[in-house]
């Protein structure tokens, strides 16, 4: 397998997304994309960022009229929707499809065209930048792909070449994201804030529970699975 890494620039006032990222400098947006030929594209994608940068991008996520896909002066024609599949105060995960295209210059659609099936993109945006790898099974056809990328970019928008060499460090961090229940995530913040993982602790599991008005029982169930889930995720290399 081979990947084809690049960056894209946006200057400000090209792309309402990528402004939006800017202002907020605590936002990031990690997404896996696919697509099997030039017609549809799925994206899931996850985004952090303090409570205030993420409630201003929240009408960004889910406005399905927003073209967040094209990267020239074209807008795309094509059928979007979007499903928040998790939300809190520091992160959210978005589903979205698009589908019925009839024309778009989105990266995914536009290397579509000229590789096998089967290709995934990874996309990393923040503070107006979006840094793209392209995993596909050879690269005989990728030179069309930099032409018509290039060829095609809106004003305001400058690519920059990374590398094109063996596909190397691809361990599907999105997909392997271990996001804690509210009341496991809860219970671990309060744990670490007050001390119980000093040694000596600060504060027993007792303490906890009357803290949160919970019986001693289902405090250390829920820490247990948490510290559990944390655990998994670290040995697995998820984090």
């Amino acid at each position: 397998m081979r990947e084809f890494q690049f960056s894209l620039s946006y200057q400000t006032g090209v792309d309402e997304y990528a402004d939006t990222l800017r202002r907020h400098d605590s936002l990031r947006s990690e997404a896996i994309v696919s697509c099997l030929d030039p017609t549809e594209l799925w994206r899931l994608e996850l985004v952090t960022g303090d409570t205030e940068a993420l409630e201003a991008l929240d009408p960004l996520l889910t406005d399905e009229s927003l073209d967040r896909e094209s990267i020239s002066a074209r807008d795309c024609r094509a059928r979007r929707c979007h499903s928040v599949i998790e939300s809190d105060a520091t992160h959210r995960i978005v589903y979205t499809y698009v589908g019925d295209v009839s024309y778009c210059d989105a990266v995914p659609l536009i290397a579509a065209q000229y590789l096998d099936g089967g290709s995934l993109f990874e996309v990393v945006r923040a503070d107006g930048e979006s840094h793209w790898r392209v995993l596909m099974q050879d690269d005989e056809t990728v030179g069309m792909v930099y032409d018509t990328l290039t060829g095609r970019l809106a004003d305001g928008i400058a690519f920059e070449f990374g590398h094109l060499e063996p596909a190397a460090g691809w361990r599907g961090d999105l997909l392997g994201v271990q996001s804690l229940p509210e009341e496991q995530r809860e219970l671990l913040e309060l744990a670490v804030e007050r001390g119980y993982f000093e040694t000596p602790r600060d504060v027993t599991l007792s303490e906890l529970a009357d803290e949160l008005e919970l019986p001693r029982s289902t405090a250390s169930y829920r820490l247990r699975r948490a510290v559990a889930e944390l655990a998994t995720g670290y040995v697995n290399g998820w984090y």
